[in-house]
């Protein structure tokens, strides 16, 4: 008869990191539901099979176990290489390990934190704070024009309507025409903050469709719009018509970058949707999330501003206003959601992450 209850460690299934239960000798007594999807087995798999052989150099979690085991130290961290089975890519996984003591001498949890995971939770914080700065930016400068733009606008009509000549109200109409232009832009600028969050049920795969009767309306010829869909992806509550905008963005730049091929006749972008599972977005874990990718053949973003394609006023176009990822960008974010960007000659893809119910 045991003395203590069995642990129970189904909470460890809820983290984004991997998570291992092992003897002082690294044979697995638990492994967590994230540990299964990285190295591609199951769990009963995995129980009783030693911790250890899943790493490239495996005597540094060997003697680190020991260590543990022995009270040397509470507890131990390193970077290491996972492997994972053949044909899952990549096939070793950087880790940064971390391996404690727990209440009993025969149990120690061995905790693996992916080095890109936490790259890119840094790199989407610092992207939310960017986003914020942006917004304030934009929203200071939005009203900084506005206010003059509109006495400029006015003392242009009213000399207009004291002008005799022809050729001179030409002069005047000119600058209401381009106080109009920077009005529009003004109001695309201060579109998203100020329109209400408009809730409803959400099917992505009508916001792609949209998308995509939009896209090859303007583009009939030379370009094809591939749909990869996962037709069981659940609806979900957001604003139809933000995502509709935040897509087309993305897809609309994707089609003028591809105005080569076009001509050639081999053009192609991917809309493509899949469920992700146990997601982490900021600092938040969710259990389901939606995964969008629109991708497509095109050149590639220009390295100088691949970096700063979501800052405003940033485009690599000529005559682009920089804006359209900007407000793609502010509309996933609304949907507590994250937008990335992988690009390279000959393929651009973007992600769109958002919380799933």
């Amino acid at each position: 008869m045991k003395s203590h209850a069995e642990p129970n460690y189904d909470n460890f299934d809820l983290l984004a990191t991997l998570v291992a239960v092992v003897s002082p000798q690294g044979q697995c007594l638990f492994v967590n539901s994230a540990f299964e999807d990285q190295i591609g087995l199951s769990r009963r798999s995995l129980l009783g099979s030693s911790l250890p052989q899943w790493f490239m150099l495996p005597r540094q979690l060997q003697e680190t176990l020991a260590a543990v085991a022995r009270n040397d130290y509470a507890s131990g961290r390193f970077d290491a290489q996972l492997k994972r089975l053949p044909g899952v890519q990549p096939e070793a996984l950087p880790v940064h390990v971390i391996v404690n003591q727990t209440d009993s001498t025969e149990r120690i949890i061995v905790e693996m934190i992916e080095i890109e995971q936490q790259t890119r939770l840094d790199r989407e914080e610092r992207a939310l704070d960017q986003a914020q700065a942006n917004k304030e930016l934009i929203r200071n400068l939005a009203h900084e024009i506005k206010n003059p733009l509109g006495g400029i606008r006015g003392a242009a009509q009213l000399l207009q309507m004291e002008l005799q000549s022809k050729e001179l109200t030409e002069y005047t109409q000119v600058i209401v025409q381009e106080a109009d232009r920077l009005q529009a832009l003004v109001d695309r600028l201060l579109a998203p903050h100020r329109k209400p969050h408009v809730v409803g049920d959400v099917n992505i795969h009508e916001v792609c469709e949209r998308v995509r009767a939009l896209i090859l309306a303007e583009f009939p010829r030379g370009l094809a719009v591939q749909r990869d869909y996962d037709t069981s992806i659940p609806e979900f509550r957001g604003d139809r018509e933000q995502l509709i905008q935040a897509v087309l963005n993305i897809a609309h730049n994707a089609a003028q970058a591809l105005s080569q091929r076009i001509a050639e006749g081999g053009a192609c972008i991917v809309l493509r949707t899949r469920v992700a599972r146990q997601v982490t977005i900021g600092k938040t874990r969710y259990r389901l999330a939606l995964e969008l990718h629109i991708e497509d053949n095109g050149p590639g973003i220009p390295e100088s501003i691949r970096d700063r394609i979501f800052y405003p006023l940033v485009s690599g176009r000529e005559g682009g206003s920089g804006l359209g990822l900007t407000l793609a960008q502010t509309f996933v974010q609304q949907h507590q959601g994250t937008i990335e960007c992988d690009s390279a000659p000959g393929q651009t893809l973007f992600k769109i992450l958002i919380p799933l119910p």
